[in-house]
């Protein structure tokens, strides 16, 4: 079953600071592991390209794994980077679907191509949580779950755009912080669409009653 999300983008945010607390480290070893590997791979004569194309997919799941793990507080280690492995077939026939479903809306126009990528962005979580689902079938359900929820994603991750260019002026160092915090508050937002309305949580109902308290002053 899926929701429409409606707990505010700052809160789902917020909630993504907070269980990367701790976890920090973690998280930018494992992205600096993710970009030396992709490094790596590219490197290799002929085959670089093919092989860093075939990774794609099980290094994405691998990373969703992770997050989940995360923002469950369940026990989350770099070496789930390599998990999707153990699902290669799955994790690289929804990468393939995917890109070609999204080329093929691009040829229309840049809109539908872009509308595409957002309808399939839940398909890594939902193959994480489902060890018996199909590629087409994790397509299928992320656009099922990202019915009315494709805008509300859109804002989410173009509030990381100011972070983005800053970035660039570290020479690309800051994206072993931003890239977490961004993947985290992804996986914050599937685990709304999927589970229902989460704002009574503590954590939210916190943010919400200081909000309150700050319109109110």
């Amino acid at each position: 079953m899926s929701n429409i999300s409606i707990i505010d983008n700052k809160i789902l945010m917020a909630q993504a600071r907070e269980s990367l607390k701790g976890n920090w480290g973690l998280v930018t070893g494992t992205t600096v592991l993710f970009i030396i590997i992709s490094g790596v791979v590219q490197c290799i004569p002929l085959l670089g390209g093919f092989i860093g194309f075939a990774i794609n997919g099980p290094l994405s799941l691998g990373l969703a794994t992770l997050y989940l793990s995360i923002i469950r507080n369940k026990e989350a280690k770099s070496s789930q980077l390599f998990d999707g492995f153990n699902r290669f077939g799955v994790s690289l026939g929804a990468y393939l679907l995917a890109l070609l479903f999204c080329v093929l809306w691009a040829l229309l126009l840049i809109v539908p191509g872009i509308i595409a990528s957002l309808s399939y962005s839940m398909m890594y979580y939902i193959i994480a949580d489902d060890r018996n689902i199909g590629p087409l079938e994790a397509i299928s359900k992320s656009k099922a779950i990202m019915y009315g929820n494709k805008w509300k994603l859109a804002c989410l991750n173009a509030r990381f755009i100011g972070w983005s260019i800053l970035c660039i002026f570290t020479l690309g160092i800051g994206f072993i912080w931003l890239l977490p915090y961004i993947a985290t508050s992804n996986a914050k937002f599937y685990e709304e669409i999927i589970s229902g309305d989460i704002s009574t949580s503590p954590f939210t109902a916190d943010i919400m009653l200081g909000n309150s308290v700050a319109e109110a002053s």
